[in-house]
Order: C-alpha cells, then structure tokens, then sequence
C-alpha cells in the first residue's frame, strides 16, 4: 500500500526538507517504520529509547488520532494519509441572556453590521459588551485578535505582557507602530485599542504569568486566550483554566505553519490530552530561532478571535475536540479529531493535578537557557576583535542557520549549522583554536558544550554571538 507521511516543519530537516514523504506500508506501524528507517535522524524525534512513541508527538491517520485506533498494526490503505503533529508551545453562551448592559445610539450604529444579523442582534451585541476575555501576550497571535475583540465590541479586555515593544516585532505584530519602539507591549496595545473603539475597557497586567498569579488572574474573566510562544506557559495556562473550568482558545505558529483550537475540559478535551509532556528543551525552535511568516499570526490570531466571539455569542460549533492546522505555503487547512484523555493527569476520571506546579521544571527548562560552559571556554567580541587585530591562527565557526547567514556574518566565519556539528566534528581538529558564534550565544554555548565533551579543549564560545559583536565590535553588522 502507498501511503503518504506528512512532515511538520520543525521536522524537516531530519527529512531531507521534504514536506511529505511516500511509503509502502500495509499497517501503520510498517509506515513509521518506513520512514525512520530512511531518515535515521526522525527515530529518535519520534520514538524514546524504548522504542515507545514520545508523549509530545501525535500521529494521526487521515483524520483519526492513532492512540485510539488498534494498537500494533492498524491496516492502511491505497491514499492514506498519515500526519505528524508535534506539539508547537455548539456550545452555551459565556455571558447570560438578558444580561444588564445596553448600548447607546452611538454603539448602535457602531455596530450595526452586527445589529442586522440574526446570530448577533441586539442580545448578542449586548453580551459582547457584557463578556470578558483575557488575552495572554500581546505579539504577534494577541495582535489581530485585540484588534478584532475590541472593534467586535468586547466589553472588557486584559492582557497580560512584560515586554516591550522592539524593531523585530513589527514585521507581524501589528498593533504596535514604530513610534511605539521601547515602550511596553500593554501601553502600546492600550492606546492603539482606544483608538478602534473608547467603549471597550482595557486592564493590564505587566507581569509575568506564573503559577503565583494565573488563578487570581483568570478567575474574572469569561474567556481566556493563549497567545504565548512557550511550552511552560501552554501548560500553565491550559492547567488554570481547567482547574478554573474557563475555556482556553489556544493557537501556535511556526515559519508558514499554524494550529488553532478550543479547548474546553468541561466538554471536551484539554491541552494535556492533546500533549501530555512537553518536548525536551531545544527540539522545536522558537519563533526567534527559526521565524515566522509575519501573515500567519494575523490567519490564527483572527480565527483565535472568531471562536472567542462564537463562545461568547453562543452560537456556532466552536473547535472543541477539533484541531485545525493551516498551511500557508500550501493555503491548505486540514482539520483533525481531539478527544479527551480519560487518562489526562488533570482532566481525566482520576486526575493527579489539584494545583499549579512548577512549569520550567516540568518542561525541563532552567533558570537561565544558555548553557554555561565556564569562563575558560568563552571569549568576548573585543577579545575576538583583538585577536583577528593580530592576526591570530583559529578557525571561526557559525552554526546558524544559511538563511541567518546571508543576513550577517562575522569576517573570516566558516558555517556549520547546528544540527550538522554532530556529524561533522571530524572536520575539525582538536589541536586547533577554535571559536563558536551564533546570534546571541544560546547555540553557539551547546555546541562548545558538545565538543567539550568530544576533547576540544581550545574551543570558545563568543559571548553575546553576534547580536553582541554589533553593539560592542561593529555596528554596521545588521541585527535580526
């Protein structure tokens, strides 16, 4: 049987960059098999040393998830179609009819678009302006959909951000300007709100999001909407709101990629059954590492908004127990089954999570994500810059990415990406003064870890990468 294996882009690269790859298979398994056996590199992505299939990789075919099919060797067919979905970090009305708010002549024509269909009307205008939602990040996913919420008339909107605004956001976060630049995210997101619609309240909330505050957070509001970019907050948020029994609209994005969801553990399945673990630190690149098309938050982020409206109307059938993924390179949208996990730690029949906990240590996140290779092993740009000055024999080795490369590159700077130094360590000696730079030294750290515990011993890491080089070395070199 020919099959087809769809691969999500984080995994690309251990599939030779292929978006899908073909195999013959009569079971599911046989399938799987077919594909770790050609790409050697996906096997240890997909299975753990048991040969199980890790906790944050679902496999889905055509539209079923696996772990509910037959175990062992589920038959395929001539045209399946098999989906691997890694993790990325009709229902009742929110607000009550009747509910005592009403609207001034001035809001009536506002919204009167809305006014004149019968899924909104006048009583579903009035429960917008009644409802509350709390949008967690104000970047690019809370972007479009505080835009949308509040010319939607959503009555009272949070948001909960510590950041500030900076150049590289602007490219898709567009509730900030340019002459918003160094001001914070919820500043710059207040303002632009007010400018769409006055009669929406906005209360902001510059603080980090923790298992300190997210239940004192979340409890006044209706709605509560993940925009954020990280694995310990996905799981924060998603335990709160079961615990809360509030609704979480969740949406991910990832270069042309994007997911969006309901998850809603009173009726359907909650995040947890959808990834019970998070994927070791470092395997899925974050948006900063490997990009975003600066259109996609604007795809999930709207449709983020549009189930957070139907909620809160109470009309439609929101994405419970349904996965929508979105291809913009493709412009395909696919929808899979979720179903709850009867098994779920938290929202299962015999939960085992009462409170929040602590969630670096459950992604398996430090303090600080640099590796500290010790300040033997390390060399600043001034240092670096002296050296080339007098004309000191050591290879420079980049390992971003081509596409990093052609933005910015050191003099003299020899590429090896990151995922490739493993295999390629024999090209380089370890008798020779070697120097590891990346952008801003996270990378560059682990691999000077990793040759350390090859044997180089003359191997430095750049401080700062070259983020740092620009600011203290060479301003002319372009930061991204």
């Amino acid at each position: 049987m020919s099959v087809q294996i769809l691969i999500p882009t984080a995994l690309r690269n251990f599939a030779g960059n292929q978006d899908a790859v073909t195999v013959e298979a009569a079971t599911l398994d046989a399938a799987l098999n077919g594909l770790t056996g050609k790409y050697s590199e996906l096997k240890k992505h997909l299975y753990n040393d048991k040969g199980e299939l890790r906790s944050f990789v679902n496999i889905y075919l055509n539209d079923e998830d696996a772990r509910y099919l037959q175990k062992g060797a589920t038959p395929v067919k001539d045209g399946d179609t098999i989906s691997i979905v890694p993790s990325i970090a009709g229902g009742s009305a929110v607000v009550e009819e009747g509910s005592e708010v009403e609207l001034s002549n001035e809001e009536i024509l506002r919204y009167s678009r809305h006014l004149i269909m019968p899924e909104v009307a006048l009583e579903g205008q009035k429960k917008l302006k009644a409802a509350s939602v709390l949008c967690i990040g104000a970047g690019g996913l809370g972007s479009p959909l505080i835009l949308y919420l509040a010319a939607a008339g959503v009555g009272r909107i949070g948001i909960v951000d510590f950041d500030v605004v900076d150049f590289t956001n602007l490219q898709r976060q567009i509730i900030h300007s340019t002459a918003n630049v160094g001001i914070s995210k919820l500043e710059s997101a207040k303002q632009r709100v007010a400018e769409i619609n006055p009669f929406v309240n906005v209360e902001t909330y510059e603080v980090a999001l923790t298992s300190d505050n997210a239940l004192e957070l979340f409890k006044d509001y209706d709605v509560i909407v993940d925009g954020t970019d990280n694995f310990p907050t996905r799981y924060l948020v998603n335990d709160a709101c079961v615990l809360l029994g509030k609704p979480n609209v969740y949406g991910s994005i990832f270069r042309f990629e994007g997911q969006a969801t309901v998850f809603d553990a009173k009726r359907g399945p909650c995040y947890r059954c959808l990834y019970p673990e998070p994927p070791p630190p470092g395997l899925v690149p974050s948006c900063a590492e490997g990009g975003v098309l600066g259109v996609l938050p604007g795809i999930i982020g709207v449709m983020q908004a549009i189930e957070t409206v139907k909620l809160i109307l109470g009309k439609g059938e929101p994405l419970l127990g349904r996965l929508v993924l979105f291809d913009a390179l493709k412009m395909k949208f696919r929808e899979l089954k979720l179903r709850k996990n009867p098994e779920c730690p938290i929202c299962g029949e015999h939960p085992t999570i009462h409170e929040l906990i602590d969630y670096q240590e459950f992604c398996g996140i430090t303090q600080e994500e640099a590796v500290e290779v010790g300040k033997e092993f390390e060399i600043t740009p001034l240092e670096l810059k002296a050296k080339m000055e007098r004309g000191d024999d050591f290879l420079l080795i980049d390992v971003r990415e081509p596409e990093e490369f052609a933005i910015a590159r050191l003099p003299g700077s020899r590429l090896i990406p990151q995922r490739s130094v493993p295999e390629r360590l024999h090209e380089l000696s370890t008798a020779e003064d070697i120097v590891v730079h990346c952008r801003s030294g996270v990378r560059s750290g682990k691999i000077v870890e990793l040759m350390k515990q090859a044997g180089y011993r003359k191997v430095k890491n750049l401080v700062g990468g070259i983020l740092r080089w620009s600011d203290d070395v060479d301003p002319s070199v372009p930061k991204y």
